[in-house]
């Protein structure tokens, strides 16, 4: 699997995992009991196919999730802005750049 595929999976990944929590965290806040169920089976189903896709790639684990978590801090920090509007601190941004940084010496050596 190249390079690019990989990081493909990992981003869907990232995604899956991101939404999967904010429906689980969606069903935790909602006050309609039906509305609650289907939040937390659709959120059940999307972080088991999250489990799937993360570990598809054959990179070694360490590396994978090592670069895995690059993508899901950015993506989760883009849900929490634009689904529950939770703008990104500046300890979260300092702390991301690390990640970020971390990320890119795992991913590229």
């Amino acid at each position: 699997m190249s390079r690019q595929t990989t990081l493909l999976f990992l981003l869907v990944a990232a995604l899956l995992e991101a939404g999967g929590d904010a429906l689980v965290r969606t069903a935790l806040h909602s006050t309609a009991t039906a509305t609650r169920g289907a939040f937390f089976v659709l959120g059940a189903i999307v972080l088991f196919s999250y489990g799937y896709v993360v570990n598809k790639p054959t990179w070694e684990f360490g590396r994978l999730l090592g670069t895995y978590i690059v993508l899901f801090f950015l993506v989760a920090q883009g849900i929490a802005w634009l689904v529950f509007s939770q703008r990104p601190t500046m300890p979260i941004v300092i702390g991301g750049a690390f990640i970020v940084t971390g990320g890119v010496v795992i991913s590229m050596f």
